[in-house]
């Protein structure tokens, strides 16, 4: 069985509180303890070795915090000041229960047509900027500055920024962040574990008529965005669009009306990024590791490690990767039937993506060079893949089957990993991500 930090379930009675430093909490037990070891989850730090993130200097977060800045939240409000501003203070942030980033100051919840301002309305928007009629121009007039006047009345609320030196963990099995844009930019040591975050929904989405030729509708919130974000653990999170699924929205332009963008997205020169024990589900888009073709800024940088992770439902980007070096192994990728199904493993400008050890679960119209799709990449080292139980060899298959549409990839991603826990087989590792990756599942 892979190495892994291991600790106690979370039990106690969840504190009734909005946002309250461990030091105030007298004649109680901190509810992070578990009661028969009392070691605290809240001030783990990531293993030595365990992937990119414990690269030099390793990953902390807020593991030094002291008394003062140790906060258990049940609500935004409590989450807001807890997290300061996305202030560099050691700081140690415990969720209790639901927290819904869509509330005002005083707790009540908010929906789209709170947010929605200066007359801005679907139906108007739709009207305005119908190709029909509109044409293939960017939408620009009062329909546009109403949807962005609108779209900023909502960012105000969900998009919380997370500082250097932070720890965030859910307390006990159900601890969810809902409606959240939870962004970490240009920050330092962060920790984000055992949350089910859920539901990041765009109220004010933009219609782009040029997108893939036909047009598309791009949404603005990742669950987590990491931009300029250096030594990052995610870990035992769950992720996906739980409450909204985009399959459930209406059709505009012919287009399906997103309301969601990543799961979780690493771009802008993130680097040194481990992602470990954690479940992506029912999801398009669910793991963008890039910013672009032409971020050239990225070049050395998005160094990730992604292992024990469970991809479920999702369409693709599992993950997508451009300039960098990604270690993928040890997850379990699962196509239910019936489901939309594109790739799992995009490989893209200037990447390295090291695979190893990957289990794929697919429906008989999913084929194994389906696995893999590619954008001007070059290279995919990959070794000990499991298709449906059996043994594959993934890159030559791949290649066998795009040959002369698209270019070879070689085995060739010039690098080694040297940073990562036992690796698993396959088959081991199928059964202990399926067992054990997700939020409330840390042993």
């Amino acid at each position: 069985m892979s190495i892994r930090i291991r600790h106690l379930a979370i039990s106690g009675a969840l504190l009734g509180v909005l946002c309250v430093p461990a030091h105030a909490d007298s004649g109680d037990t901190d509810r992070s303890t578990d009661r028969g070891t009392g070691r605290d989850i809240s001030r783990d730090v990531l293993a030595a070795e365990d992937g990119w993130a414990a690269y030099g200097t390793g990953t902390t977060g807020g593991s030094s915090a002291d008394d003062a800045h140790v906060f258990t939240v049940t609500d935004r409000a409590g989450l807001v000041r807890a997290l300061d501003g996305g202030s560099d203070t050691p700081k140690i942030i415990k969720i209790a229960g639901t927290v819904d980033a869509n509330t005002d100051d005083d707790g009540h919840h908010l929906d789209c047509a709170d947010y929605a301002t200066d007359g801005y309305s679907v139906k108007k928007y739709l009207a305005a900027y119908d190709p029909r009629t509109w044409g293939s121009a960017k939408p620009s007039g009062e329909q546009e500055d109403a949807r962005q006047a609108s779209a900023a009345k909502q960012a105000e609320r969900v998009t919380l920024p997370v500082g250097s030196n932070t720890t965030i963990v859910g307390l006990g099995s159900s601890a969810v962040l809902k409606g959240a844009n939870l962004q970490v930019k240009n920050a330092n040591n962060v920790i984000i574990r055992n949350l089910d975050l859920r539901d990041a929904y765009d109220c004010f989405p933009v219609w782009q008529p040029n997108t893939g030729g036909l047009g598309d509708w791009k949404t603005s919130y990742d669950n987590i965005w990491l931009t300029g974000a250096t030594h990052v653990w995610v870990d035992h999170v769950t992720a996906s669009d739980k409450g909204h699924p985009d399959d459930a929205e209406p059709t505009y332009f012919a287009r399906n009306y997103l309301r969601h963008d990543g799961l979780l997205d690493i771009t802008n020169a993130s680097d040194l990024v481990t992602v470990s024990w954690s479940r992506f589900q029912d999801h398009d888009k669910a793991m963008l590791i890039g910013s672009s073709d032409s971020a050239t800024g990225d070049r050395g940088k998005l160094r990730v490690t992604l292992h024990h992770n469970q991809f479920d439902s999702v369409v693709q980007r599992a993950p997508r990767v451009r300039f960098g070096q990604v270690h993928v192994y040890d997850n379990r990728y699962v196509v239910p039937e019936g489901a939309e199904y594109r790739y799992s493993l995009g490989v893209s400008t200037e990447s390295g993506v090291y695979a190893e050890n990957n289990a794929f679960h697919t429906p008989g119209h999913v084929e194994v060079a389906d696995l893999v799709k590619s954008w001007n990449g070059t290279a995919l080292h990959q070794t000990g893949t499991l298709f449906n139980g059996r043994p594959v060899d993934l890159l030559a298959i791949y290649n066998a089957y795009n040959s002369g549409s698209e270019r070879d990839l070689t085995a060739d991603v010039g690098w080694t990993p040297t940073l990562h826990t036992k690796i698993d087989s396959a088959e081991v590792a199928d059964r202990e991500v399926a067992r054990g990756a997700g939020a409330g599942r840390i042993p």
